[in-house]
């Protein structure tokens, strides 16, 4: 492998870790996950401690969320449906959701 697209590889691996790494809040923000939600009252979608409320101790709720944020959903909290989030990659979902139900 050429050392050029060596270093390009690890800076970039090293940029997505230090993206993870940092403030949930901020990657929310990054996210645009503000433009719909709130942490203490419902926007377009609920507030995200009603969904840390509502997920509380269910098992698997980590994974079903991330899923929720990438791909999208609806149905369980009114008629207006989650867009898919294409910009989120799986382990940022991960990261915002472990927060969210954190709140």
């Amino acid at each position: 492998m050429k050392p050029v697209l060596l270093l390009t590889l690890v800076t970039g691996l090293f940029a997505a870790q230090a993206a993870l790494a940092a403030d949930p809040s901020d990657l929310a923000k990054a996210k645009n996950c503000f433009g719909c939600h709130s942490v203490d009252h419902k926007v377009v979608g609920p507030a995200f401690k009603d969904v840390a409320a509502k997920y509380a101790g269910q098992s698997g709720a980590e994974n079903k969320l991330a899923n929720k944020v990438v791909a999208g959903g609806g149905g369980v909290w009114g008629g207006m449906a989650m867009p898919p989030n294409t910009q989120v990659t799986p382990a940022e979902a991960h990261v915002l959701v472990k927060w969210v139900l954190s709140q």
